[in-house]
């Protein structure tokens, strides 16, 4: 049996993994789909001061409290900055980092330097009445649809998820300091359908820092993976279990 702690990305909360859980469950896998604080059951906690640290603390804890080890952590999009970020932090408990259509940081980085085009969601917050929210990004026609969703039921779904996310969450820094983090195997995951414009992706280096040649997966679908294409992702994800 294998634990998987599933993190999801920006904007959204942990039901989006609920077409995958039931997948690694019944397989005989132990699975966590938590919300970050700020969505879905901790939506009251949204605030200003809600940052990357925040929600590293969110999976550390998680991870720590329930005595996990030999966790498989897989991030979804912005969540690739957060399990870095936890990683860095009990390396000892993580055997394997998966980057699902992730971010990828080096030491040091934020989502900025990561995605550049977030500063204009940065910048929109602070031009905004508050400040500090940025808004889910808005559905667009076929194919591109509501991050990658299209079929209408599906986006309809989605669509009562999504929430706010606060700009500090883009600006805060990863830490990547300990040596142990660069030990653990990674795993790419990338979504290849048709992809919004201003959207690029870093090339993955071809060998990982563990000194193991990279590894990269495709699946042909948009962006959330975890509504499109479950059992095919699942399929992915079992292969490291």
């Amino acid at each position: 049996m294998s634990t998987y702690v599933l993190v999801h990305g920006a904007w959204h909360n942990g039901r989006c993994w609920e077409r995958v859980v039931p997948l690694l469950t019944s397989a005989g896998h132990q699975v966590a789909a938590p919300s970050l604080t700020g969505y879905g059951d901790k939506a009251h906690l949204l605030g200003p001061e809600v940052g990357l640290d925040t929600h590293a603390d969110d999976i550390v804890e998680l991870i720590t409290e329930n005595d996990l080890t030999d966790v498989i952590l897989v991030g979804h999009s912005y969540a690739g900055l957060v399990i870095s970020s936890a990683a860095n932090r009990i390396p000892e408990r993580i055997a394997h980092l998966v980057y699902l259509d992730a971010m990828v940081p080096e030491d040091g980085e934020n989502a900025v330097d990561v995605h550049p085009m977030t500063q204009a969601l940065i910048d929109g917050a602070a031009q905004s009445g508050t400040g500090w929210r940025i808004p889910p990004m808005p559905e667009l026609p076929p194919p591109l649809g509501l991050f990658g969703v299209t079929d209408p039921a599906d986006v309809a779904w989605l669509r009562a998820m999504l929430s706010d996310q606060p700009a500090l969450c883009l600006q805060q820094p990863v830490r990547l300091d300990n040596p142990a983090t660069r030990t653990i195997p990674r795993t790419h995951i990338h979504c290849v359908a048709d992809v919004p414009e201003g959207i690029t992706r870093r090339p993955v280096p071809a060998t990982q820092p563990n000194g193991s040649p990279a590894q990269v997966w495709e699946l042909p679908t948009g962006h959330d993976c975890m509504i499109t294409m479950p059992a095919e992702l699942t399929e992915l994800l079992l292969k490291l279990g």
